[in-house]
């Protein structure tokens, strides 16, 4: 299957890409991640998916959308929503990229990140499929993680410590108290 896949970064992307391609799909990825704060991260992460991209001769779209003020309206005073927003925001510009570009279907590296709300993220998937009207592959890529982080790490590629918004960020650096 012609497959559009939606890239949050590029380490999340090393075992999808060969999990897909061994299973005999043709993978073409989608960078569009407009919840990535500072600017700075964001230009970092694209940077290292066209390093990757490079590397493993995948093919990229990247959007020229940076839509963060949309980003932050739409969760704003809704932080514990904040995911469910953010995955059908980047799910849904897949799917109608992946419609629009005559793919067969579409799906995304967040299945793979074992901090990701998995499940969310495969209800999200399913209802913009049915709503665009094109097929969502749904696989569980966690079984890779070890792998991934493993490959990512010997190809040098930068990792990010959160997830991408500065929601995610405050929860991975700002100190709990008890």
């Amino acid at each position: 299957m012609n497959l559009l896949l939606h890239i949050c970064c590029a380490p999340c992307t090393v075992y999808t890409v060969k999990k897909l391609r061994c299973d005999g799909h043709d993978i073409c990825g989608f960078f569009y991640n407009p919840n990535i704060h500072p600017y700075s991260e964001y230009k970092k992460r694209f940077a290292t998916v066209e390093e990757y991209a490079g590397k493993d001769a995948l093919r990229v779209i990247f959007s020229e959308d940076y839509t963060m003020e949309e980003f932050l309206r739409n969760v704003a005073f809704r932080e514990k929503d904040r995911c469910l927003y953010c995955y059908y925001d980047r799910l849904r510009r897949t799917a109608l990229t992946a419609k629009k570009e005559n793919f067969k279907g579409f799906t995304t590296t967040m299945l793979y990140s074992k901090y990701q709300r998995h499940e969310m993220i495969k209800s999200v998937g399913e209802n913009v499929a049915e709503e665009v009207g094109i097929p969502f592959h749904y696989h569980d890529f966690r079984e890779g993680w070890i792998e991934g982080v493993k490959s990512s790490k010997e190809m040098g590629l930068y990792r990010q410590s959160y997830c991408g918004c500065i929601y995610s960020e405050k929860e991975r650096f700002f100190p709990v108290k008890a």
